[in-house]
């Protein structure tokens, strides 16, 4: 069996309209691109990484923590530009990339370990596509109709509900023929083939785009590296109830 190059291509768009220049906004004193170029690195599945921009400015980045750079045309990085195209074109640079994994740049808490096994699965099943989704337990309409719950009947509790699954987009990931195949075909390809989905974590699937997002993130991962006791407390009240 040939062996399968698996590339990791980490988008960073220079412009952004809900919170400029986040790519390198500061997450605990370091650019939040660096999480995912870390990330991507210590999963250990990748053949080779990419940094993939429409700015030069990233080239530094790229270089700053050794993984390769790709420049892609000013044309795709507007605002309008599709994914589908992006990744479109990074396959027709690569010619040498069977899998192409989108590993976001904007998911600061993706871990190396979910990576590692978001891979694996997609190769396990032979999946031409996949996009990393978050479980979820919470009462959902769908064009103000209920989805898991029922309005003529008693109100159910969270625990009781069927989960809904929305789409996290730390990960995004496809297999070279068949994407081209049907984006040649269709002008659209990030759900083609044999499509699956992949939970993640509540934390890896948390996406920057607001300026709350990123105070949140830098004030968790702040925590996260404080080697503060983080264990679970109560109020001293508990002392005096029978559990």
């Amino acid at each position: 069996m040939d062996k399968i190059n698996i590339y990791a291509m980490i988008p960073a768009r220079l412009g952004s309209t809900r919170l400029k220049l986040k790519n390198l906004a500061l997450i605990n004193n370091e650019p939040m691109i660096k999480y995912s170029i870390d990330a991507a690195k210590k999963s250990n599945v990748f053949d080779n990484i990419f940094v993939n921009s429409d700015s030069e400015i990233f080239s530094k980045i790229a270089s700053r923590y050794s993984v390769n750079f790709y420049q892609r045309d000013i044309e795709l990085g507007s605002s309008k530009t599709k994914s589908d195209e992006v990744v479109y074109d990074f396959f027709k640079s690569h010619s040498d990339a069977d899998i192409v994994v989108w590993v976001n740049s904007i998911a600061p808490f993706q871990t190396a370990d979910e990576i590692s096994s978001v891979v694996k699965h997609f190769i396990k099943h032979d999946l031409d596509s996949l996009i990393t989704v978050v479980e979820s337990q919470v009462h959902c309409d769908f064009q103000k109709y209920p989805v898991n719950y029922n309005i003529d009947e008693v109100f159910s509790q969270t625990q009781d509900l069927e989960s809904v699954y929305p789409f996290a987009y730390s990960l995004m990931m496809w297999k070279r023929d068949s994407f081209l195949k049907n984006f040649q075909k269709n002008g659209h390809a990030l759900m083609g083939g044999d499509f699956g989905t992949y939970p993640v974590s509540k934390l890896s699937g948390m996406i920057i785009k607001y300026e709350e997002d990123l105070l949140l993130a830098d004030a968790i991962m702040r925590h996260k590296a404080s080697n503060i006791e983080n264990s679970l407390k109560y109020d001293n009240l508990v002392e005096n109830l029978n559990f």
